[in-house]
């Protein structure tokens, strides 16, 4: 296909020029701060390893899997001994994982995660033993080796005190995994860009931004999170594809879309937290909120004998005074709604708590009289 010089014209336009074509929006972001593009396939990889250099708090002689892969170490290492004798408190069976992409090169550097796999107390101070990563049809395209990072500590007394300000039982090894093979295959005819929230609004939104860039149909919304560009429209018959792709991908990123998303209300009940989206309204609806407060009182009292008493004695005892007071239970009529912000203040009108909120809102759901999805976490 001929290289079509005015469409890379257009996709190569700065922001000031694709600014005379779109409407300005009202909420608009980078394309790159709300989905990943030119997505790979990326992969997976998962390892068993070893981590040594612990100090006593390393997998018990209970852990046979730890025992049996230290004697299996020293063995290859031409160390023959019967791992039922070994005691280790040093070391710790760990699942070692990590994920690559198909631009990373072969002697490239990654960051792995390592997870306690047995009863150790902590990875702190430890070091991951060469692991092997490999897909789970078994091919290996990592080896990870170096000083774990916990990231906090954790100490116990004798009396079960223990102070932990952080979890010690996962970490990472910064830069410890080196690609050993790359990911095959030629670039994809498509260029794909996957939407961090799914919404079709928001994705046919992305695919005309892009079209009006670049000047003719390049760009098509496949579903609510898949916007596909056609990549052999863009790069042509150019001598270097390869840098017209990463020229491409460097002005579409950068374009500006009004993002949208559905009326939501988010709950969480354990913290008393609500979220309402910007689109969230409610229809005319009265509004009855009434508080029942119980008190309860402890006072200490001396109780003394009778005059003159010769078995009572003077004693301290527990005076317990319990006070119920209703509320405030009247009937407030609260308008409809078509912004968040009316609503906040509608609200707020009542005097009501954040926890008290959260029960309006599930009532106001089950009238029918809220218009968006409540979403308890």
């Amino acid at each position: 296909m001929r290289f079509k010089s005015l469409a890379l014209a257009g996709l190569f336009c700065g922001l000031q020029c694709a600014a005379l074509f779109l409407p300005a929006p009202g909420h608009a972001a980078r394309l790159k701060d709300i989905a990943r593009i030119d997505v790979a396939g990326d992969l997976q990889l998962v390892g068993y390893g070893l981590v040594i250099g612990l100090g006593g708090t390393g997998d018990s002689q209970v852990s046979e899997i730890t025992r049996q892969s230290m004697g299996n170490v020293l063995e290859h290492m031409g160390i023959n001994v019967d791992d039922r004798k070994l005691r280790l408190r040093n070391a710790a069976s760990v699942m070692v994982v990590a994920r690559i992409g198909r631009y990373h090169r072969r002697g490239a550097t990654i960051d792995v995660s390592v997870s306690s796999l047995g009863d150790a107390k902590s990875l702190e101070g430890g070091t991951l033993m060469m692991t092997a990563l490999a897909t789970p049809d078994g091919v290996v395209h990592v080896t990870a080796q170096g000083p774990v990072s916990v990231g906090g500590f954790s100490v116990r007394g004798a009396a079960s005190n223990r102070s932990q300000p952080n979890y010690v039982l996962s970490g990472r090894v910064p830069g410890g995994g080196i690609i050993e093979r790359e990911l095959q295959g030629p670039a994809p005819s498509h260029i794909t860009i996957q939407l961090n929230s799914p919404d079709y609004t928001t994705a046919q939104r992305v695919a005309n931004a892009i079209n009006q860039r670049a000047g003719e149909t390049t760009a098509h919304a496949v579903d609510a999170a898949t916007v596909t560009i056609d990549a052999d429209k863009i790069t042509g018959d150019s001598s270097n594809p390869a840098a017209d792709r990463v020229a491409v991908l460097y002005n579409i990123e950068s374009i500006e879309v009004e993002v949208d998303a559905p009326a939501r209300v988010v709950v969480n009940e354990r913290t008393g937290t609500l979220v309402a989206g910007e689109n969230v309204g409610i229809s005319a609806v009265a509004i009855a909120h009434g508080n029942l407060s119980v008190e309860v009182r402890s006072n200490q009292v001396i109780s003394q004998p009778a005059a003159f008493s010769e078995v009572g004695e003077t004693r301290t005892v527990e005076a317990t005074d319990i006070g119920v007071y209703p509320g405030d239970g009247g009937l407030h009529a609260v308008p409809a709604t078509a912004s968040v912000g009316d609503l906040a203040r509608a609200l707020n009108a009542l005097g009501v708590t954040p926890r008290d909120l959260i029960a309006i809102f599930q009532a106001l759901k089950e009238a029918g009289a809220l218009y968006a999805e409540l979403r308890v976490i």
